[in-house]
């Protein structure tokens, strides 16, 4: 008897912990990890939080419109290096591909605090993806996502060639092709002019679906207009980026 007490006082705690991570509950979760306020250096101060999730992407659209035009407003950043040792506060994710041309914060002239980005190979949202986006909204109060692929992706190419020569790669790599793979089949059909920039943009498209209809975190913050998800092609050659 006295064991299946202790058992029952088990379930339960595990119960409170799966209870706590949901809904508007889960912001709870911020306290360890942010600081109520930065201790600021003479002279730097955040940038205040935006004041919408639409807000919040237009930063980006803004920021890489001053990237595209050579005007940015953040080239010294070691400016706030101290205060953001104290805690971070970004106001955007970023999905981005692990391509090394590929730099959030240049692109979108952010400092250093400002995003939260998550990177893999064809930036696409596995279990982990959104787990990390589901930290960096309930803990960390971000407001928007930005799903941004790029030209000549290669992990994007290697999924067409993999369905084309009905091949799959060696290694690991099947594991990006079977994630990539839906956005190719979605477009194959219209026979696009440019296959991979076709590609390229559904599946952009798809995962930044995916990051605000994922329950429960992130689809009941979208629902209740805390959070917002666009897609991205960034232009490696010019720089620009367009949103869908």
């Amino acid at each position: 008897m006295e064991e299946d007490i202790m058992c029952q006082d088990c379930k339960d705690r595990a119960v409170t912990r799966r209870n706590l991570l949901r809904g508007g509950a889960a912001a709870s979760l911020a306290l360890p990890f942010v600081s109520s306020a930065y201790a600021q250096e003479p002279g730097s101060a955040p940038m205040a939080a935006p004041a919408s999730p639409d807000e919040a992407l237009q930063r980006l659209v803004d920021g890489n419109k001053r990237y595209v035009d050579g005007t940015p407003n953040n080239t010294d950043h070691s400016a706030g290096r101290y205060s953001r040792s104290q805690g971070q506060q970004p106001f955007a994710a970023v999905v981005a591909c692990s391509d090394s041309r590929v730099i959030p914060e240049l692109i979108f002239d952010q400092a250093p605090g400002d995003l939260f980005v998550v990177r893999v190979a064809g930036n696409f949202l596995n279990e982990d993806g959104i787990a990390s986006l589901e930290f960096a909204t309930a803990v960390l109060g971000i407001q928007a996502v930005l799903v941004l692929g790029h030209t000549s992706c290669g992990a994007i190419s290697a999924t067409i060639t993999s369905i084309e020569d009905n091949e799959l790669p060696p290694g690991h790599l099947p594991s990006l092709v079977n994630a990539i793979r839906p956005a190719v089949y979605d477009v194959i059909g219209n026979n696009p002019e440019n296959m991979l920039e076709a590609a390229t943009a559904q599946n952009a498209i798809i995962n930044a679906e995916k990051a605000v209809a994922t329950g429960p975190i992130l689809s009941d913050f979208a629902a209740n207009g805390k959070i917002k998800s666009s897609a991205g092609v960034y232009d490696i050659a010019t720089g620009v980026v367009t949103f869908f």
